[in-house]
């Protein structure tokens, strides 16, 4: 017979904890960035900003680490935390990566994609058409269409890289959807992306995807 109790005890699993506070902290000083109540190249006042949260400032520059490695914010020496800037140059190398990485997903999608997942994204372009006229919303579903798209390609590297540059590009001040007639020749660019996909043509997909930030960098410089 063996002794139970000489058998050394597994230790009973810590129950999960909530975020940590500078998590929650990191998610609204995003969102102060992305909708411009924090705008590109303005200097962050920690001080008001843990006064306004009702927090000490540690948890305060534990987000501002995060939002940095992020590149939404820029650490300056002896200066403080300022909301990034891009360039236009910034801007270019941006479209470039996002174009070569949304361009093989739009391939990899006509290809291999199910039906269901054809369907989701048959569900947002529905959306987007719907949107047309109200700027905000077209924003929220056009990024939505371009991340179950590459969701539906299956590549966890290419969706990471994309993640993040995608929240770099809501810094970009001469955003292409911000032109006179650019949001109607976009709409018109993702029904025929739209139509490629569900005619798995992969080819056609990859050349339009391409085109489309190729339209997009073109109106953003000009």
């Amino acid at each position: 017979m063996h002794d139970n109790a000489s058998q050394p005890r597994t230790a009973a699993p810590r129950p999960l904890s909530r975020p940590a506070l500078y998590v929650e902290v990191a998610e609204r000083l995003r969102q102060q960035i992305f909708s411009r109540q924090l705008e590109p190249g303005s200097w962050i006042d920690e001080v008001k900003l843990a006064g306004e949260y009702g927090i000490s400032r540690t948890p305060m520059r534990e987000a501002l680490k995060v939002l940095a490695v992020e590149g939404l914010v820029t650490m300056r020496l002896r200066r403080g935390a300022y909301v990034t800037e891009m360039s236009r140059e910034d801007v270019a190398q941006v479209y470039h990566v996002l174009a070569l990485l949304e361009a093989d997903a739009a391939a990899q999608v006509a290809a291999h994609a199910d039906a269901t997942q054809l369907q989701r994204l048959r569900q947002l372009h529905d959306q987007l058409e719907s949107h047309a006229a109200r700027r905000d919303a077209f924003f929220a579903t056009n990024e939505a269409f371009h991340m179950a798209l590459l969701e539906a390609a299956g590549n966890r590297w290419s969706l990471q890289v994309a993640t993040d540059l995608r929240k770099m590009m809501k810094l970009n001040r001469h955003h292409s959807l911000f032109k006179q007639g650019r949001l109607a020749d976009s709409l018109n660019e993702h029904r025929q992306l739209m139509q490629a996909l569900e005619q798995r043509d992969a080819d056609t997909a990859r050349h339009l995807m391409q085109q489309h930030f190729d339209n997009g960098l073109a109106a953003a410089r000009a």
